[in-house]
């Protein structure tokens, strides 16, 4: 069978699983006199089933998890922390908090989140060895906004079929994740989910922990009028805005057509550009904020775009004015995004609403300490701009 074929295959077998299951829904939803003869055929069918049901006859393989937890080891040894009590095996993960006594009121803070549908688009090209870092991006970068330095990280990985391999490559992408987030990969779950879920199909969760001293938590308390807005560029998409993705730019093409070097992309196909890894800004703004750079609040801008991120950086009192007629001048927007905004026929005010725009993340501080704060994010290799103010407001982002 071709790779055309195969594609084309995975739809139709897609949507003709999709179409099972809503019949499923429609015949339990039948009025209770003609749902009983299911039951009863039920009932007469049991007595040519097996007396003895494994759990493998039942579609968990619990050697194969055995086996998966063992492709795995190697990856998660390599992110572990001094800190980190033991390794895999315990019904608990362990972590010392020693080397944070000497903070004057160390605070946790927690952060979860998923994949989402880039999962789906992943699933459909086969091709599952950067997810695990966009899992990870998603949820370290939306605890260092305020000041926290991710310390471990835990994963949960849904499954219609467990394969140790291909489980072993997902994990390792989250394990890549955290090696470069500076967080321990300490534990986490395989579920694997027969008849709930397509053999194929996976879902990803994961959740973080950070720590940071409470007299230099980030906030929007510490935000002033005046303030600039510095952008930190982005890799692609990220992880957000993917259903409209799929529909606008992945539907009803042929694998050799989302695999095609395009011009408008760059050069690069669309396959690779939708599963371009998301950036992981973490290590890098722990360091700039070790260095002394006096930021005052971050908003990881991800779902909804900057307009429902950035006001997230806002005290009520203030609104952020973004430079969007002045973008082409002050920073790019990557192709893969533009390309979406023109195939969905998205408006300027729908666009940033839904993707990042080419800034994946935003810090404020004081404008007379913008100079010193675009040299240390330079020093770490951040490409930023300046595309903003704060002005009196309510709270709001508004455009210019």
């Amino acid at each position: 069978m071709s790779a055309t074929h195969a594609f084309k295959e995975k739809i139709v077998m897609s949507e003709q699983c999709q179409a099972e299951k809503t019949a499923q829904v429609e015949t339990t939803e039948q009025p209770t006199a003609s749902a009983q003869p299911t039951l009863t055929a039920r009932h007469e069918s049991s007595s040519t089933q097996p007396d003895h049901i494994t759990y493998a006859n039942a579609g968990v393989d619990v050697d194969e998890g055995a086996r998966a937890v063992d492709a795995i080891k190697e990856a998660v040894k390599r992110t572990s922390r001094p800190e980190v009590i033991g390794g895999l095996g315990g019904f608990g993960s362990c972590f010392s908090m020693k080397a944070f006594k000497d903070m004057e009121d160390p605070v946790l803070v927690s952060g979860t989140d998923g994949v989402g549908t880039k999962l789906a688009i992943a699933q459909l090209l086969d091709r599952h060895e950067t997810v695990g870092e966009d899992l990870v991006a998603m949820c370290v970068d939306d605890v260092v906004p305020v000041g926290a330095e991710p310390l471990f990280f835990l994963d949960y990985v849904a499954i219609g079929k467990l394969r140790a391999q291909h489980v072993a490559t997902i994990v390792s992408g989250i394990a890549n994740g955290c090696k470069k987030a500076g967080c321990a990969l300490v534990g986490g779950e395989m579920a694997e989910h027969p008849g709930v879920m397509n053999p194929n199909d996976y879902d990803l969760a994961g959740f973080v922990v950070g720590v940071v001293d409470r007299p230099y938590m980030l906030g929007p308390e510490r935000v002033q009028q005046g303030d600039v807005i510095i952008g930190l560029a982005s890799s692609g998409l990220h992880s957000n805005g993917y259903s409209l993705v799929r529909k606008a730019v992945i539907e009803k093409k042929t694998l050799e057509e989302l695999t095609a070097p395009l011009d408008e992309l760059g050069g690069e196909s669309i396959a690779d550009a939708a599963l371009r890894p998301t950036t992981i800004y973490t290590d890098g703004l722990l360091r700039v904020l070790k260095a002394g750079a006096p930021i005052h609040a971050m908003a990881h801008i991800t779902g909804g775009g900057i307009t429902e991120n950035l006001n997230r950086a806002l005290s009520t009192s203030l609104d952020a004015v973004v430079y969007r007629s002045r973008q082409s001048e002050l920073w790019n927007i990557p192709p893969i995004i533009s390309y979406v905004v023109r195939a969905a026929q998205l408006t300027d005010d729908e666009a940033y609403k839904t993707f990042n725009m080419g800034v994946g993340m935003s810090l404020l501080c004081a404008s007379n300490a913008a100079k010193q704060v675009l040299e240390l994010l330079a020093a770490e290799g951040f490409e930023a701009f300046i595309m903003g103010e704060c002005v009196a407001g309510t709270g709001k982002v508004v455009y210019r």
